[in-house]
C-alpha cells in the first residue's frame, strides 16, 4: 500500500486540477473543431455616411445597476493555484483601469484554505471599484453548498454579484466530476431569493437554449450568459485530461462531445427572444467586432475568456494591447455603422446569413 504521505490531498488535487485548467487551453488545441460561434453568419449593415465623429463615439453602458466604459466581462476563468494568483491580480488591475467587469474562476477550492482563497480575492485588492462576480457551480449547488458558503464566496472577493456555472457536459467528461444535476433549479431559486447581491447563470461552452431560459427566468434571477459553443472545448479539455489519466471511457466521451452544444449566436437569439432578463454573450468571441455584433443581436454585455487568459499569462504589456485593441475594434464597429453609442448600436440593423439563419428558422 501507499504511505499516506504518497497521496495526494483535497488541496493539491484542486491546484493541479485549475493548474490544468490553464495550461491546456493555452499549449494546445482544444477550441471546437466542426462547429462555430456562428457570427460569421451575422452581417451588421455597413453605413456609408454615419453623421458622427469617431472620436464622440461613447462605448459605455450600464448593467445590473453599474456603469461600465464598454459592453464588455473579462469572463469567468480561473484561480486555486499559484498561476492564477499572477493572471487574476492582472485582470483586477486591467479591470479597475478599463473600467471592465470581470468574473472569477469557480471558488469552491477557495472554500477549502486562505491560501486557495487569496488566489481570488487579488482581484478584489487590484480592482477596488470594478465589477466583480463571484463564481460557484451548479453541480455543487445540487450536492448541497449552502447559503451561507455561497455568501463566503460572494465575501472572499466582495462581489458585485454571484454566477452559478453549469457545466453538465465539462463534468461529464471530467476525471472527477460530478455530473449530477438533480434539483439545481430548485437551488437556483433559494439563491436568488436568498442572496444580496444579483445572481447571474452562465453555461461554460455548451450554450442555454430557451427552454432553460424560461425556467432560470421563472426562478428570479437577474441575468443569463449563455456561452455558447465555437470557442474553447471543455469536453477536450477534460478530454486530454481524462488521456493523460488512461481513462478509455472519459477520453471517448471528450472526443465525441468536443463540439456539442448550441452555438453563441444561436443561443443568443433564441434566448434573447424568449426572456425579458438581461443577457450577456460569451462562448468564442474573439473581437470587438464580435462584441459589437452581440450587442445589435440584443447582448446587454458581451464576455471573453481565453483571449484574455492568453494575453494576461504573457503579460501585463500584451494584456492592455488587447485590451486597447478590442477598444479600437469596438468603436470602429460602431463608426462603421453610424452608431454615436451602446443604445444606437443595439438598435443596428443586421442581416442573418447561411447556417444562422437556417438553424434562427428552425427553432423558431
Amino acid at each position: 500500500m501507499p504511505d499516506a504521505s504518497d497521496v495526494p490531498s483535497d488541496i493539491e488535487i484542486i491546484k493541479q486540477r485549475k493548474k490544468d485548467g490553464i495550461e491546456i487551453p493555452l499549449q494546445k488545441n482544444v477550441q471546437a473543431k466542426a462547429t462555430s460561434t456562428y457570427l460569421e453568419y451575422v452581417k451588421l449593415v455597413h453605413n456609408a455616411m454615419p453623421e458622427i465623429d469617431y472620436d464622440d463615439i461613447d462605448t459605455s453602458t450600464k448593467f445590473l445597476g453599474h456603469k461600465f466604459s464598454a459592453p464588455i466581462i473579462i469572463d469567468s476563468m480561473t484561480g486555486g493555484t499559484d498561476e492564477a494568483t499572477i493572471i487574476n491580480g492582472r485582470l483586477g488591475e486591467l479591470a479597475e483601469k478599463y473600467g471592465l467587469g470581470m468574473g472569477l474562476g469557480s471558488q469552491r477550492a477557495g472554500l477549502k484554505s486562505e491560501e486557495l482563497a487569496a488566489t481570488y480575492s487579488v482581484a478584489r485588492k487590484n480592482a477596488p471599484n470594478a465589477f466583480l462576480i463571484a463564481n460557484i457551480g451548479g453541480a455543487q449547488l445540487a450536492k448541497g453548498l449552502t447559503i451561507d458558503e455561497a455568501r463566503k464566496i460572494v465575501k472572499m472577493i466582495r462581489a458585485n454579484a454571484l454566477v452559478v456555472h453549469l457545466n453538465p457536459l465539462q463534468e461529464l467528461v471530467q476525471p472527477e466530476g460530478e455530473p449530477r444535476y438533480k434539483g439545481v433549479l430548485a437551488k437556483i431559486s433559494e439563491l436568488a431569493k436568498s442572496m444580496d447581491v444579483p445572481v447571474i447563470v452562465k453555461e461554460v461552452g455548451a450554450g442555454i437554449s430557451k427552454e432553460v431560459a424560461i425556467k432560470l427566468e421563472m426562478a428570479g434571477i437577474s441575468a443569463i450568459n449563455v456561452a455558447g459553443a465555437g470557442g474553447t472545448s471543455w469536453a477536450g479539455v477534460e478530454k486530454l485530461r481524462a488521456e493523460a489519466m488512461k481513462d478509455d471511457i472519459k477520453t471517448h466521451l471528450g472526443e465525441m462531445f468536443w463540439d456539442w452544444g448550441i452555438p453563441t449566436a444561436a443561443s443568443l437569439i433564441e434566448v434573447r427572444k424568449a426572456v425579458k432578463l438581461p443577457v450577456v454573450a460569451s462562448g468564442g468571441l474573439r473581437n470587438g467586432l464580435e462584441v459589437g455584433k452581440c450587442v445589435a443581436l440584443g447582448a446587454s454585455m458581451a464576455a471573453m475568456a481565453y483571449p484574455f487568459l492568453r494575453a494576461a499569462a504573457m503579460s501585463r504589456e500584451n494584456l492592455f494591447a488587447f485590451a486597447d485593441t478590442i477598444m479600437a475594434e469596438l468603436k470602429s464597429t460602431m463608426f462603421l455603422v453610424g452608431a454615436r453609442n451602446i443604445p444606437a448600436l443595439a438598435s443596428s440593423r443586421y442581416i442573418l446569413t447561411g447556417a444562422l439563419a437556417q438553424e434562427v428558422s428552425s427553432r423558431t
